[in-house]
């Protein structure tokens, strides 16, 4: 009695430890054609990728920019009056109607260019706490590789001068930056001189 009774159970234990096995197998074998996919569809979508065009595209929800050929193979992005130089090598993708923007960074990676430079500069400005960025006030935006290794990104880097008063006294030009995430548009940096927290800014 106390064999047959052992068998059982003995049966049962092994049909379900083979049915456990063959479920998990299954999962890694779906988990595995997932990546697969997506590693194909990725590798398809950077076939489709040419060098970028000059011209008037479409972006995002319809918003239009443009993209000119400077000296020495500089890409200019212009969007509502305010650019961004980049000394980068600029892909563009077409999706449906749409155009995307990718530059490769060092490490290998793929950053899509999904903030426009009007966008970057009205953040840094806002961070600044200035009105407007202008040429001929020494104000510049680049759009270039930032951090090094895995931490590598595309950012907008702003540059201008401002007018402070040290200690409340004395005049002196401060030249600051920031730079704006191309990809989230979130603020990575600001860098200011050394002797900032002694001077005062003028909010303009």
């Amino acid at each position: 009695m106390y064999k047959k009774i052992f068998s059982i159970f003995a049966f049962l234990l092994i049909g379900f430890m083979g049915f456990a096995l063959a479920a998990q197998v299954d999962g890694q074998g779906n988990g595995s054609e997932v990546q697969a996919s997506d590693a194909v569809n990725q590798q398809t979508q950077e076939q489709n990728r040419i060098q970028v065009q000059d011209g008037t595209h479409v972006g995002e929800g319809g918003q239009m920019f443009n993209v000119q050929t400077q000296a020495n193979n500089r890409i200019k992005l212009e969007v509502g009056g305010v650019s961004a130089e980049c000394g980068c090598e600029m892909k563009q993708e077409k999706v449906e109607n749409e155009t995307k923007l990718y530059v490769e960074l060092s490490n290998g990676q793929n950053a899509e260019i999904k903030v426009m430079p009007n966008v970057a500069s009205e953040k840094a400005l806002e961070k600044l706490k200035l009105k407007v960025c202008s040429e001929e006030e020494g104000c510049q935006i680049e759009l270039k590789e930032v951090g090094s290794g895995e931490e590598a990104q595309l950012a907008y880097e702003l540059k201008t001068q401002r007018q402070s008063r040290v200690f409340g006294l004395f005049r002196a030009q401060m030249q600051v930056q920031v730079q704006v995430d191309a990809e989230n548009g979130e603020v990575i940096k600001t860098n200011k001189p050394w002797w900032a927290f002694l001077a005062s800014e003028p909010a303009e």
